[in-house]
């Protein structure tokens, strides 16, 4: 297959007729990668839901790679969740995330797949990593508690990628996005974050005519977020251009405090009233930005701003929840 550390084996953009799996095409990032992959005018690529195919079952796993033989695989599947879930659900998200990458990368790996890039996120990092966070802070002080579960998995999957280079010279590769937000979000009225709920409170206010809305906190935390459209382009741009050990943050680069994000959305919605800080609420942490300098020096840089991107997701919004 090539020394991967020299780049990949096979040009991502060399045969647009390869067959690409993207797992987990259904969710907030699969289905953005889909529809960035099928606008570059990729033609073959293959996709399958949960009943179609379970990837916690790994008999049916290997039996799909030994069928399609797929050249590229994007790994975009995984069970997710907010604070609530995780601390509900523990088992649930070591078991189900372990068992999918596990199978997913195997598979991939033994059936002759070219390049796979594993997708995770910013929660891998330390709770009192340093700020921004760079790829070397992983595993260099204890988690967040709320989300251990999850990220001990994406950990393991870091690790299982570099395993199988390390190993077998193979082109296994990371990425690890900040907060994600765009079409196809979770708007849940209680297990979405922050900046989804927030659209979904102001918008219902605006409905009902409600004099104000009140928020958690002081809104003085700083938090990082990266429209999903800009990580599907990153995914595609480190399929083409990255091949390497080390994983790969993937972030704006830009930090908005909570006050002024529920300002812009505010703006954003049309809600008129007012905006009201319960300071009795905790504020979580106080700042949470990814280095993601290693990715830019490559050559790949977001381009959608925080603005365009809400208005973006409001109009998906009142599309497809607001029905």
């Amino acid at each position: 297959m090539g020394d991967p550390s020299n780049g990949s084996a096979l040009s991502f953009f060399s045969d647009k007729s390869a067959k690409i799996f993207v797992a987990g095409h259904r969710g907030l990032v699969g289905s953005a990668i889909v529809h960035k992959l099928r606008h570059l005018g990729f033609t073959n690529l293959v996709l399958r839901t949960h009943l179609e195919l379970d990837l916690t079952r790994q008999n049916d796993v290997e039996s799909f790679f030994a069928t399609e033989k797929p050249r590229f695989v994007i790994l975009a599947a995984a069970k997710v969740g907010g604070i609530h879930a995780n601390n509900t659900y523990p088992a649930d998200f070591i078991s189900i995330n372990l068992q999918i990458q596990t199978n997913v990368i195997d598979s991939s790996y033994r059936h002759g797949v070219s390049k796979l890039l594993f997708l995770g996120s910013s929660c891998i990092y330390p709770k009192f990593a340093p700020q921004p966070i760079p790829e070397d802070a992983l595993l260099t002080g204890p988690l967040e508690p709320t989300n251990e579960w999850y990220a001990v998995a994406k950990i393991a999957g870091i690790k299982m990628c570099q395993a199988y280079r390390i190993q077998y010279n193979w082109d296994a590769i990371s990425g690890m996005p900040t907060n994600l937000y765009g079409p196809n979000d979770n708007f849940h009225p209680e297990n979405s974050h922050v900046l989804p709920a927030l659209m979904r409170r102001f918008h219902e206010a605006k409905v009902k005519g409600a004099k104000e809305v009140v928020v958690w906190g002081t809104g003085s935390p700083l938090r990082e977020f990266l429209h999903v459209d800009d990580l599907a382009d990153a995914v595609v741009f480190m399929m083409e251009s990255y091949s390497g050990l080390g994983h790969m943050n993937v972030g704006s680069g830009k930090e908005v405090s909570i006050k002024e994000l529920a300002e812009l959305v505010k703006d954003v919605v049309g809600f008129e009233g007012k905006l009201v800080w319960d300071t009795s609420k905790p504020d979580g942490t106080p700042r949470k930005l990814m280095d993601s300098s290693k990715l830019a020096a490559l050559g790949w840089t977001p381009k959608i701003s925080l603005r365009d991107g809400l208005v973006d997701t409001y109009k998906w919004y009142l599309q497809h929840v607001e029905q």
